[in-house]
């Protein structure tokens, strides 16, 4: 009871933290319209100090810079490098962007990291071989426009994404690595991606897992501190996922984490600080419920331990079947 009364006290000393969180964001954004951006465009001596990585061209009888880093230069304009069209590297973090749209004509570009800017969305033209995109730490609000067909790994940390109903699931076909750690995200729906394989959702409000049914080739997902209290959304359908992280959530009933049976290919779960790993016996338990598990909460079962749950488990089958055979029993006599 000890723990459950600190579990509540954590509950509220959160909601006060996250309003304090709150009140200091409109703050900062006051602050910020009262503080007008003083213009800075890219400049030329600013272009050539950040241009590197010699390469062919495309039809391979010259050569051009394709690589260009321009970081913690207060920039607010990049028009510049709209002229730079076989630039396959960019590093913009840390500036004061609040629009992209230059880039869209480096159509080789392949790579791309703006975090730490003044970004409101996420939304770019298409770039056809774009594969990584970095947009952590902005203040983008939805997931929209984001349509790269190439794309492998997008990071959204840090943003204050309220829904990723917006995402264009028909043409992301090759994203495989989705971050969204740290935003506002209350549900998983429009999460379903078919070649998703790592999805990190750590630190958000997801309190119910919607459209999981899609995700066949997950292999890696991350919930920890979120407000899920059931595991209702995992499904069979979520044949490869092996690792599940659901630590910091308010998981209170071992009867949830029976759930998981769903999960056919389910090798490493941590549900440490849930209320539910408190309960006596928690881990033979879950290895009773969970047989194919091999690590709980970072350490493996042992062979004992399996043996142990082996024997638990066939002893209440039992006695279900005993139960079972005594109620068939009462409706004939």
């Amino acid at each position: 009871m000890v723990d459950e009364e600190q579990g509540g006290g954590y509950d509220v000393l959160e909601q006060e933290g996250e309003e304090e969180e709150d009140e200091e964001e409109k703050v900062l954004l006051e602050q910020e319209e009262e503080q007008v951006l003083v213009p800075c465009p890219l400049m030329e001596e600013n272009l050539k100090e950040g241009l590197s990585l010699l390469c062919k061209t495309g039809n391979g009888l010259a050569h051009a810079y394709v690589k260009f880093e321009a970081k913690e230069k207060h920039l607010t304009d990049i028009s510049l490098l709209q002229c730079y069209i076989h630039l396959r590297y960019v590093d913009l973090s840390e500036n004061k962007l609040q629009d992209l749209s230059p880039l869209s004509s480096l159509t080789h570009l392949l790579w791309l990291k703006v975090d730490g800017n003044l970004l409101t969305s996420a939304c770019m033209q298409e770039l056809p071989y774009l594969q990584i995109i970095s947009f952590a730490h902005n203040r983008i609000k939805d997931m929209e426009g984001i349509t790269h067909p190439r794309l492998a790994n997008l990071s959204l940390k840090g943003n204050k994404i309220k829904t990723a109903l917006g995402l264009s699931q028909g043409q992301l076909f090759s994203l495989h690595i989705l971050e969204l750690r740290g935003n506002k995200l209350e549900s998983t729906a429009g999460l379903n991606l078919p070649k998703l394989k790592n999805l990190y959702l750590a630190q958000n409000a997801i309190s119910s897992l919607e459209g999981l049914e899609g995700l066949g080739q997950l292999t890696t997902l991350h919930l920890r501190d979120n407000q899920l209290e059931t595991l209702d959304g995992f499904c069979s359908t979520m044949k490869c996922l092996q690792y599940l992280n659901l630590r910091s959530n308010g998981i209170s009933s071992l009867q949830e984490v029976a759930k998981l049976q769903a999960l056919p290919m389910l090798r490493a779960l941590v549900l440490l600080d849930n209320p539910c790993s408190d309960e006596a016996d928690y881990r033979m338990e879950v290895l009773v419920l969970l047989p194919h598990l091999e690590r709980l909460d970072k350490e493996f079962f042992e062979e004992d331990e399996r043996a142990e749950a082996n024997k638990i488990r066939q002893q209440r089958q039992e006695e279900e079947q005993e139960m079972e055979g005594s109620a068939d029993g009462d409706v004939t006599e």
